[in-house]
């Protein structure tokens, strides 16, 4: 080969993929793109809010330390990502239980609310990051929609109590924004930052 380079120097080695979630629909976005993680891991941070800390500085902290908690690599690239639903200043974590689930679903009844999804990615000491809004509209909930919904158990371990690809997208008649950034990964962004950290993202192994 010219200039005395090998097969290996004009295609390098993929770097590793780190995924900093157990979320099963985080795969399946990015499986969207073709890519699928080296390895997965949770990582382990106090998700509590600070006192007084709005949605957004809040969803961007999270993913921020979760990058930076996983052991890696310093060549791995670590993806990790935080979706938050805010209702003006409140912040609308994953519920504890069916109580308060409701009152997250009840408040959003007929109304319109943020969900935020940050995306932060970590090559050794480097960090590129992305927050993307966007704005969703619930329609009002009957008595029977809201109790048959909790029933379904579906609330459980997401945000704001719901999942817009589960039953909940029936509540969800109007959205400005990204689709998948709801779902919990914003696929365009997400593939931009790793390409910006130097995935290849469009070149097969």
């Amino acid at each position: 080969m010219a200039d005395g380079l090998t097969a290996g120097d004009a295609c390098p080695a993929r770097p590793r993929l780190v995924l900093g979630s157990a979320s099963p629909r985080r795969r399946e976005l990015l499986a969207q793109i073709g890519l699928v993680p080296d390895a997965v891991l949770s990582p382990d941070i106090d998700e509590d809010p600070l006192p007084r800390e709005l949605p957004r500085p809040y969803c961007a902290r999270v993913a921020r330390d979760k990058a930076l908690a996983l052991q890696a690599g310093p060549d791995d690239i670590v993806l990790c990502a935080d979706t938050t639903v805010a209702l003006g200043r409140r912040i609308m974590g994953k519920p504890r239980d069916a109580g308060e689930a409701a009152s997250f679903l009840l408040a959003m009844s007929g109304r319109r609310h943020r969900v935020l999804t940050a995306v932060a990615v970590r090559r050794g000491a480097r960090l590129w990051e992305r927050l993307v809004e966007t704005v969703v509209q619930m329609k009002r909930l009957s008595d029977d929609e809201l109790n048959a919904y909790l029933a379904s158990g579906d609330w459980q371990g997401k945000a704001g109590a719901y999942g817009i690809q589960g039953p909940a997208g029936a509540f969800l008649p109007w959205i400005q924004g990204s689709y998948s950034a709801v779902m919990g990964l914003p696929v365009a962004e997400t593939a931009q930052l790793l390409a910006a950290a130097g995935y290849p993202v469009w070149r097969q192994a």
